[in-house]
């Protein structure tokens, strides 16, 4: 992916996030991510229904890095069940390490190629993730 189309993507989901705002329903799992060297913090919602994700919703204060990865994240994950959620994650975690991953599972989480040169923004990248390892955990 060239880098304008990169910018873009993560630009959108940064400026517009996809499922941001919490709501108040207990069928909902709320999971709190934050990062201690920044500002960041996340409380990211999943709602399971057969296991399967009906529903993901996040709040909190991040950098671009780390808001825009919760939207993709989200849009990636709704209507998976554990395992398919579980292969996202994998692949994530090794395109993020520079490892061999296949990236038509990761959609447009693809923008990301690249973070993982930078270490302080890894963790960026990877913050909304964590989640998602206890959702699965959970599950």
């Amino acid at each position: 992916m060239d880098p304008n189309s990169r910018r873009d993507i993560m630009l959108e989901n940064y400026q517009h996030p996809f499922h941001r705002g919490l709501v108040e329903d207990e069928d909902y799992l709320l999971f709190n991510t934050n990062n201690e060297s920044c500002i960041d913090h996340l409380d990211i919602q999943y709602q399971i229904e057969d296991g399967t994700i009906k529903d993901i919703r996040f709040d909190g204060e991040a950098c671009a890095v780390s808001m825009s990865a919760a939207s993709l994240m989200i849009k990636a994950l709704i209507g998976k069940n554990k395992d398919e959620a579980k292969v996202i994650l994998e692949n994530y975690k090794k395109m993020l390490a520079g490892e061999d991953y296949d990236a038509t599972i990761l959609g447009e989480l693809v923008v990301y190629e690249d973070i993982g040169k930078q270490p302080s923004r890894r963790r960026c990248a990877i913050l909304a993730f964590e989640s998602l390892e206890k959702l699965l955990e959970k599950m």
